[in-house]
C-alpha cells in the first residue's frame, strides 16, 4: 500500500489540508515542506487579511499608509488584481463597493499556488492541497487524485468529481457564504440561477479568478473561461443540474 500522510490547520479563517502520497510521504523532507507551506500562508494572512486591524489591507483602507509605504509584495498583488480585472473584462475587481481595496478574491489562489512551490521540490511525493475547497494538485507519479465538487444544496454531499494529475480546481458560489459576491458592473449582489461554478486549469491563482468572474457572469460563464487556454468549467444550477464545458474532466 502506498504510504499516505495528511495535515490540516486553520489559516485565513478556513481549513487548509495537505495530503501526501508516496514513498516519501512520511519523511522529514515532506514534513518540512508542509510546515513551510503553512508558515507562508500564515504570513500572507497577516499581510492581506481585511479582518486583521494591522494588516496592510486594513491600513490602506483606513488611510494610515499609502501604496509607497507597504511591502513590495502588496504592490505586486495589486498589479495582479489589475491584470485579473483586465483579463475578465471587469467581472473580477478588487475595488469593492465603498471604494476600499480587498484582494481576497485573488490572494487565496495566488498564495496557495506560490506556497505549493515548496511541495514541488519533493520529488517522490504526490500532493493534494485543499484550501477551503480550492485545490492544488502536484503528482510526479502521474497517478491522479480525484477531487470532489460539493453539492451547493447539501455541503455534506459530493455532486461531481474530476481527476487531476496536476494543476488546480477552484469553485465560486453561494454554498459556503451565501450571496456574498457582487457584480463590479452594477455594485450589487450577484443573484444567479447558478449555485456554483468550478474551474480547472494549470494555475490555482487564475482558476480562482476565473471561477469568481464566471459566477458573476451568470449564464455567460462559459465564455469567461475562454480568456485563457487550458481552463474548463462545471456549472451547477440551483436545482442541481450540471453543465460542463467540452474539456471538463481532462486532467
Amino acid at each position: 500500500m502506498v504510504p499516505r500522510r495528511s495535515w490540516v490547520e486553520q489559516v485565513m479563517g478556513l481549513p487548509i489540508s495537505v495530503l501526501a502520497r508516496g514513498d516519501g510521504a512520511e519523511s522529514e523532507v515532506a514534513e518540512a515542506a508542509v510546515r513551510g507551506v503553512y508558515a507562508e500562508l500564515v504570513e500572507v494572512d497577516r499581510v492581506f487579511s481585511p479582518y486583521k486591524a494591522d494588516s496592510a489591507v486594513s491600513l490602506l483602507a483606513r488611510g494610515e499608509v499609502g501604496w509607497d509605504g507597504v511591502d513590495p509584495v502588496v504592490r505586486e498583488v495589486a498589479e495582479r488584481c489589475v491584470a485579473a480585472r483586465e483579463l475578465t473584462g471587469g467581472l473580477f475587481d478588487a475595488q469593492v463597493p465603498g471604494g476600499t481595496w480587498d484582494p481576497s478574491g485573488l490572494v487565496k489562489g495566488w498564495s496557495v499556488e506560490r506556497a505549493g512551490a515548496r511541495l514541488r521540490e519533493v520529488d517522490d511525493v504526490d500532493w493534494c492541497l485543499n484550501a477551503g475547497g480550492d485545490v492544488l494538485v502536484v503528482c510526479p507519479s502521474k497517478e491522479p487524485f480525484t477531487v470532489g465538487i460539493q453539492d451547493p444544496r447539501d455541503t455534506g454531499r459530493v455532486l461531481a468529481s474530476v481527476s487531476r494529475t496536476g494543476g488546480a480546481v477552484a469553485t465560486s458560489g453561494t454554498a459556503a457564504r451565501g450571496a456574498h459576491l457582487y457584480d463590479p458592473r452594477s455594485g450589487g449582489a450577484v443573484e444567479s440561477r447558478w449555485a456554483s461554478v468550478s474551474v480547472t486549469g494549470p494555475s490555482l491563482e487564475y482558476a480562482d479568478v476565473l471561477a469568481t468572474a464566471a459566477f458573476v457572469a451568470e449564464d455567460d460563464w462559459p465564455e469567461v473561461l475562454t480568456a485563457l487556454r487550458g481552463y474548463e468549467g462545471l456549472g451547477i444550477l440551483a436545482d442541481g443540474k450540471l453543465f460542463a464545458t467540452p474539456g471538463w474532466g481532462g486532467g
